[in-house]
């Protein structure tokens, strides 16, 4: 295990259309018209690495999800959209969030190793299973279970790993003279035939500078935490409290012993949303003026959606209403919604404004140093390894972030003043792993 003395922060910034806050198009320092401008991300992803952050993080899903009237909902495929960052940057990492339900793990294997060559070893995958109802329908389904869902999951990933293993490090020869390009001894077949996929294999891309593109995940259910304790690489959660996140930490971490797998193995990054001010009393101004800014039909509808209950403008100065059982759909997020309404006593209005700056993800308003002591507190007592960082409006937002907090965090000693590797992984402390086959190979 890292002495925490002298381990360092790992950040990765979040990029959300022109901000984390639902009402961040309204607001006079976006510009919402550049949404689909790969312009507008391009200068995100320089900004992030201008700070020297580990990575930049693209969440997706494959519904309008929302209500288009009020929020500006229209995004980027996230592969094509990195494909461009990678061109435009030399040290940032590059996550993409693509789910095991709605595609096939050929498909997914070859986009991201293209991706990680492309990025020269920067690619990350964000492992989601997509637990909306309107995302089934757009593929003509029953949404499957909660349970289901994570075991299809397993075994994609399962192909998707002997899949990026399937060409050895060494398998390119390049002898032109001979006529020799590939050494075929050294590309495998992986035969895989389980219950979800039949995958005869190998990948038609070669092994990728990582080997594996990190793998990532954020689902924080039973199903979703032993998923992320066998597989996940770093760990993107979102917690209220700093109780909250030592208990979650403490208990992901504990599980990995179980799989073979140490501590310092996984990364947990809870979600931040930072609105700084040069004063408290100009970050509060800001965090005002996006509050006045919400709709309230649109929270209400997505307040529904969290929770399963059916809310109108009647309910919006009582209590939260009793919030019903469900095995289905995004468990951990309903208990935090439900959570914080009961802890703080929050009226639903109250609670669909604590929500819309990051969807049950912390909000800190302050200056940089205030942002810099949360930060702190959360790394240096057992409920983080870093943070992804969730900037309210962009690019602004994550300007102030790179500007004035990340040096705080510098003179703090608690976050690098250079990249230290090529890769992602390397930025990340982690290993690279080898191809099975080539441990077969040599396997007496």
């Amino acid at each position: 295990m890292e002495d925490p003395l002298t381990r360092k922060l790992h950040l990765n910034a979040f990029l959300m259309g022109v901000g984390h806050h639902e009402a961040a198009w309204r607001h006079p320092r976006t510009e919402p018209a550049r949404l689909t401008d790969v312009r507008h991300y391009q200068e995100l992803a320089r900004i992030a690495e201008r700070g020297r952050l580990d990575s930049v993080f693209l969440a997706d899903g494959v519904a309008l999800n929302g209500d288009v009237r009020h929020n500006a909902l229209d995004r980027l495929e996230p592969l094509t959209l990195l494909s461009a960052l990678a061109a435009v940057t030399d040290h940032i990492g590059l996550i993409a969030t693509v789910s095991t339900t709605y595609n096939e793990p050929f498909h997914v294997a070859r986009k991201f190793a293209s991706l990680d060559h492309i990025s020269g070893g920067r690619a990350g995958w964000n492992i989601v299973t997509s637990a909306g109802e309107a995302e089934a329908r757009n593929f003509g389904v029953v949404r499957p279970s909660h349970a289901d869902r994570y075991a299809r999951a397993g075994e994609f990933l399962e192909v998707v790993r002997k899949l990026w293993d399937s060409w050895e490090d060494d398998a390119i020869v390049g002898d032109r003279a001979g006529g020799h390009y590939a050494d075929t001894g050294k590309i495998h077949a992986i035969e895989h035939l389980g219950e979800h996929f039949s995958v005869s294999g190998p990948l038609n891309t070669s092994r990728t500078p990582q080997g594996h593109p990190l793998l990532v995940q954020a689902g924080s259910s039973e199903d979703g935490k032993e998923f992320a304790a066998r597989h996940a690489e770093a760990v993107f959660t979102a917690q209220q409290t700093l109780a909250d996140g030592q208990e979650f930490y403490a208990d992901l971490k504990r599980r990995l012993a179980a799989h073979g797998r140490r501590h310092e193995d996984v990364l947990i990054l809870p979600g931040i949303s930072p609105i700084i001010g040069s004063t408290e009393r100009e970050a509060l101004r800001l965090e005002k003026e996006l509050e006045d800014l919400i709709i309230p039909a649109y929270g209400l509808a997505q307040l529904s959606r969290m929770t399963g209950l059916d809310l109108t403008e009647d309910d919006l100065d009582a209590p939260l209403p009793d919030v019903p059982a469900e095995t289905d759909g995004a468990q951990s997020r309903r208990k935090l919604v439900v959570d914080l309404a009961r802890r703080e006593h929050l009226t639903v209005r109250e609670l669909i404004g604590r929500l819309a700056g990051g969807r049950g993800h912390r909000v800190v308003a302050g200056t940089p140093a205030q942002i810099a002591d949360q930060m702190q507190e959360w790394f240096m007592n057992g409920a983080a390894d870093g943070f992804n960082v969730m900037p309210p409006i962009l690019p602004g937002g994550l300007s102030d972030f790179v500007d004035y907090v990340v040096p705080e965090l510098q003179v703090r000693g608690l976050f690098r003043y250079e990249y230290e590797g090529r890769t992602l992984r390397g930025n990340y402390g982690l290993p690279r792993p080898g191809s099975r086959y080539a441990a077969l190979a040599v396997a007496p």
